[in-house]
């Protein structure tokens, strides 16, 4: 068991009508991508040609940075604000099509912004299946 789901498990109160299932999806997707994005930054930084990733960089650590604070808001339950979620995860779902497009222009170079790209994908996705199930 996964320890965010785990962790809404032992929550002392009820969390209400919103879909445990995303939103453990969503918490492990922003943890998954900012480790990823953090690597991938780091993972540039190596690269002979770093000045030409410079953008991937920025947008490496933007990401990181969003999904970290994202995963961190969603994992705190009490006095849960809905307009604040649909706000974190709008903004998370916007740094990671950004954060993705461009790893995913640099891919076919460095394997790092192919994986770095993947997990912005399914980060992105996971907050925008939140968002629907918050309505």
């Amino acid at each position: 068991m996964a320890v965010a789901q785990e962790m809404l498990e032992t929550y002392p109160q009820d969390l209400g009508g919103i879909d445990r299932a995303k939103l453990v999806a969503c918490i492990e997707a922003c943890a998954e991508c900012a480790q990823a994005c953090t690597a991938c930054a780091d993972a540039c930084l190596a690269e002979q040609m770093v000045a030409e990733l410079r953008t991937c960089i920025r947008r490496n650590l933007d990401c990181a940075d969003v999904c970290a604070a994202t995963g961190r808001v969603l994992s705190r339950r009490t006095g849960d604000d809905a307009d604040l979620t649909r706000a974190v995860l709008l903004a998370c779902a916007a740094a990671c099509r950004a954060c993705g497009d461009e790893c995913a222009s640099h891919a076919q170079m460095h394997e790092h912004c192919r994986v770095c790209a993947a997990s912005c994908r399914r980060c992105e996705q996971a907050c925008r299946d939140l968002l629907g199930a918050l309505g």
